[in-house]
């Protein structure tokens, strides 16, 4: 039927959850996610807006592994700061919470890890975009990271195997560009990572 193709189209990308109590749309809490069924599904809230992403597939899982890899030996094990992967919340705001894929806190702010959640912006969020992400990553969540002061933003194209590195400068996000292959980053939250991208992607 046409409503069953709906809802199988709109389980298939980032979503507003409107059939969870949508008199709440817009005015979502932290506190009201926490009160969420723990149903296994993957839930942010953007601008107050509770939405719901479909399971990662097995390349967004791979890549998501192989850079928090990178990350913790040359973040993590040199003892410069804390790495983390999703689910992990980050609370940007009362009405802002999201998992990035992987995010990294430098030691300088360790203060914004608490037991359960970061409270305020990691250093650096690392996001893996895909066809049912990609709208939201490239516009909802990277106004709000810039908003809250998130110093870099990494946007991981894993069917394209690149990643376009965003610096924040006077409160909006600069592309230092897109990288693949042999590239290394020019992170500055990350400096001489020696890492060429499809390293992420092997």
């Amino acid at each position: 039927s046409t409503a069953s193709r709906n809802i199988k189209r709109a389980l298939s990308v980032a979503t507003p959850v409107n059939w969870v109590n949508p008199s709440k749309q817009g005015q979502w809490t932290y506190e009201d996610y926490l009160s969420l069924p723990n149903d296994g599904n993957h839930y942010e809230i953007v601008n107050g807006v509770l939405y719901m992403a479909p399971s990662p597939t097995g390349e967004h899982q791979d890549a998501i592994l192989e850079i928090a890899a990178y990350l913790r030996t040359y973040v993590k094990l040199p003892k410069l700061g804390l790495v983390r992967v999703a689910p992990f919340d980050v609370r940007l705001s009362p009405t802002h919470v999201f998992q990035p894929d992987v995010l990294v806190v430098l030691n300088a702010h360790r203060d914004r890890i608490q037991r359960r959640y970061i409270l305020g912006a990691p250093d650096l969020a690392v996001e893996i975009a895909s066809p049912s992400t990609a709208n939201i990553d490239r516009r909802e969540k990277m106004d709000a990271y810039a908003h809250f002061g998130v110093p870099e933003y990494w946007l991981v194209d894993a069917d394209a195997h690149s990643v376009e590195v965003l610096t924040l400068e006077n409160g909006k996000y600069r592309s230092l560009g897109v990288f693949e292959g042999e590239d290394t980053l020019p992170s500055k939250i990350v400096p001489n990572l020696p890492v060429q991208v499809q390293q992420f992607f092997a």
